[in-house]
């Protein structure tokens, strides 16, 4: 309560600033807690419903008590079926393989090439090309099925800044009938 008033009292009584201000403040504190540990949490699991594609999910928190909340296990839930949907690669940009990002920035320098851009914005175009690739194929990078407009990443940041806690996400495997 005393975090909307003062939000409020910032805002010069703005509804929708103080909660922009409020998401803010949210958002710094998930990323001060970033180097907590966070043992607890639960498997979220999907299995489409022609049994041809299913999703496993770990989805890690501090405590068990956030670990039982309903919207945890929705959240868990849900991303099972958003790794089901999406097909990430990875969980992060860092966990790629470096052999797929240079495979990756080798066809789209040689598609530049072939476009006769200048030399001077190759590299621009290149780098804007891997982004895309990131957002497409690497799991907190990408748009979130549910909401086009947050990452899984900005979701995940969210649900954390609402617990107060470390919400990550550990690993992920995706099983399609016939190895797709």
């Amino acid at each position: 309560m005393m975090d909307c008033k003062k939000a409020l009292e910032e805002t010069d009584g703005d509804l929708e600033k103080a909660v922009d201000v409020l998401r803010q403040k949210g958002a710094a504190k998930a990323d001060k807690r970033a180097g907590r540990d966070a043992s607890e949490g639960l498997i979220g699991s999907y299995v489409h419903h022609d049994g041809g594609m299913a999703a496993l999910v770990e989805l890690n928190c501090e405590t068990d008590f956030v670990a039982r909340l309903a919207e945890f296990k929705i959240l868990a839930k849900e991303l099972a079926m958003h790794v089901a949907a999406a097909k990430p690669l990875a969980l992060g940009i860092e966990h790629l393989s470096p052999e797929i990002v240079q495979r990756e920035r080798q066809v789209y320098e040689a598609q530049v090439a072939d476009q006769k851009k200048p030399e001077n914005i190759r590299g621009k175009i290149v780098d804007g090309m891997m982004k895309k690739f990131y957002e497409e194929r690497v799991l907190l990078e990408q748009k979130f099925f549910k909401d086009e407009k947050r990452t899984v990443g900005d979701l995940i940041k969210e649900f954390s800044a609402k617990t107060g806690e470390k919400i990550s996400v550990r690993r992920f495997v995706r099983f399609e009938v016939g190895g797709g």
